[in-house]
């Protein structure tokens, strides 16, 4: 994946719509003291290079009834089925991420249930016949931390991630 250098409008529009992702185009032109079709412009080309991603509503799961998140490691009898697994599990509606990770697992999802009942019948119903060896469910309580990452400075030195204090001091205002 290719790294963009981001110059200081850039970053300052990032900043702003990854906060406020409804903020106007002519409020965000304003704070940046550029035309607003200065701002679609940059939003276009970020857009363009893979930068955003989109915007969307975030619907709380909680609140449309699915009471359970659970995170589920998964382990395929048939590792070279991946893309197979992968496509099926795209037709399951309660999934909503599965990630390449390292590790013991193939693959790791994360799905909402709307109990506990019905996450059993997820895994037993719709997981178990993917060809799965073995799986391991992890729920989630509770997200403590749901956040946005903080717009990078190009200007600072890479290096600089070694060291989590100067980072945090830099952004305390």
């Amino acid at each position: 994946m290719a790294r963009h250098k981001l110059d200081a409008l850039d970053r300052k529009i990032l900043q702003l719509i990854s906060s406020d992702a409804r903020i106007a185009f002519l409020e965000v032109a304003r704070a940046c003291n550029v035309s607003g079709a200065a701002i679609h412009q940059r939003i276009q080309k970020l857009t363009q290079l893979g930068i955003l991603k989109g915007s969307q509503f975030i619907v709380d799961p909680e609140k449309i009834g699915y009471e359970t998140c659970a995170y589920i490691g998964l382990y395929l009898k048939d590792p070279t089925t991946f893309d197979d697994v992968v496509e099926k599990l795209k037709r399951i509606p309660e999934v909503t991420e599965c990630n390449i990770t390292t590790g013991g697992y193939d693959m790791f999802i994360k799905l909402y249930a709307r109990n506990n009942h019905h996450l059993m019948n997820i895994i037993h119903d719709k997981l178990q016949p993917l060809g799965l060896s073995r799986s391991e469910t992890i729920v989630n309580f509770n997200a403590v931390i749901d956040r946005q990452l903080p717009i990078p400075n190009d200007d600072e030195d890479d290096d600089e991630d070694d060291n989590p204090e100067s980072e945090i001091n830099d952004n305390v205002d």
